[in-house]
């Protein structure tokens, strides 16, 4: 049976327009331009015992040619026509995030003021999304690489356990209880299951539970841990009493708030300088990183660090204030650059489809991974005392 291997358009054989140079059957790919005319022809070679040929004559069809000769680099026009739906959809996808990123914005800060277990459910539900979105770029990376990746009933298990330590650590207040047995529970079902494990599945799945789960923890114990009220805050002495009035504003709701604006601020500034002033490649993990849009992102956060310690009146020194800007920038990179490399070793640009203009949940929280422990450190050890 022949099957086609080659289509070639040409103009009534001695004036070829051809997919192919000087009629000879080369790589499809191959685009050459020889002459035009008025009369095309198109002609379907086939491979077989034998080469034969179908011929397809379209009379009613004509082309308007330019007198000009085709030369290279003189297709821009078609360039830039080509290019304008790309534009348009690049327009669409910024429209979707910003739509969407104030969407969540709005509705996740609702949250973080209202704390208690509103915040704890918040968190575990975007813990247990991205839990899933990591072991299935584990799964992912293990089929590309020819390794066996965890078994899928091992990743969903993994993926409540995470979500489960949050909750833990809200109601117990601690989690070294939950993540040791979490591992231990884990590497029994890997070590138990019928075919012989690889190393790769257990380091795989016990880092899942330690990014995924035990991490995001310190967010929790960040913003309903610090209980302490942060007295110098104006905003905590306007505050109604049905809502919870002054104690309410405590060093652990002032402390994620600025948190997690400079996050956002860290993430807008970044990209916007990108855009606008990006020439050096900060690193080959994620190629449109570049060093100035780390500075304006750099920039950004400490902007937003110092002038929300000076409206909330917490930290109330400029070096501690800028210290915590720092550490949430370095740290907030970090968490992305790390999530670029597990999203690279899988071979994909985004960890899900969840959020339209945002990729998946796993794309969103990747700069507060380790954003939550580092700020709960500084706050509970860097700083000698609650409101300095």
């Amino acid at each position: 049976m022949a099957t086609a291997t080659f289509l070639e358009l040409d103009c009534c054989a001695f004036f070829p327009l051809s997919l192919s140079p000087c009629n000879r059957l080369t790589s499809p790919n191959t685009l050459s331009f020889t002459r035009l005319c008025l009369c095309p022809r198109l002609r379907l070679s086939l491979a077989g015992p034998r080469r034969s040929e179908v011929s397809f004559i379209s009379p009613s069809s004509r082309i308007q040619v330019d007198s000009h000769e085709l030369r290279p680099g003189t297709f821009e026009p078609a360039k830039a026509v080509m290019n304008e739906p790309r534009q348009h959809k690049e327009g669409s996808q910024v429209r979707k995030r910003v739509l969407f990123g104030l969407i969540i914005g709005v509705g996740s800060g609702g949250l973080v003021l209202s704390g208690g277990w509103m915040f704890t459910v918040l968190v575990a539900v975007s813990v247990f999304a991205a839990a899933r979105e990591y072991f299935d770029l584990v799964r992912r990376q293990g089929i590309a690489a020819g390794m066996m990746p965890p078994p899928r009933y091992v990743s969903r298990a993994c993926s409540i356990i995470c979500s489960s330590m949050v909750l833990l650590t809200a109601y117990f207040g601690h989690l070294e209880v939950s993540v040791t047995s979490s591992a231990f529970l884990v590497a029994v079902a890997l070590i138990c299951q019928g075919a012989i494990p690889r190393f790769s599945q257990l380091s795989s799945t016990i880092f899942g539970l330690f990014y995924c789960g035990y991490l995001p923890c310190f967010w929790v114990k960040l913003r309903c841990g610090l209980a302490v009220p942060a007295l110098h805050t104006d905003l905590g002495k306007h505050w109604p009493v049905l809502l919870g009035g002054h104690a309410h504003w405590t060093v652990g709701l002032v402390a994620t708030i600025i948190s997690v604006s400079c996050i956002i601020a860290a993430d807008t500034f970044a990209f916007l300088g990108g855009r606008a002033f990006g020439r050096t490649p900060l690193t080959s993990i994620s190629p449109k990183k570049t060093f100035e849009g780390a500075f304006t992102g750099l920039i950004g956060c400490l902007g937003v660090a110092i002038t929300l310690s000076r409206i909330l009146s917490w930290p109330s020194s400029l070096l501690s204030a800028s210290a915590f800007g720092i550490l949430i920038f370095i740290s907030s990179l970090f968490g992305d650059l790390t999530e670029s490399l597990i999203k690279r070793d899988a071979g994909v640009k985004d960890s899900g489809s969840l959020i339209p203009g945002h990729g998946g949940v796993l794309d969103r929280l990747d700069s507060y991974v380790f954003t939550g422990a580092l700020c709960y450190s500084f706050v509970k050890f860097a700083l000698p005392v609650f409101g300095v």
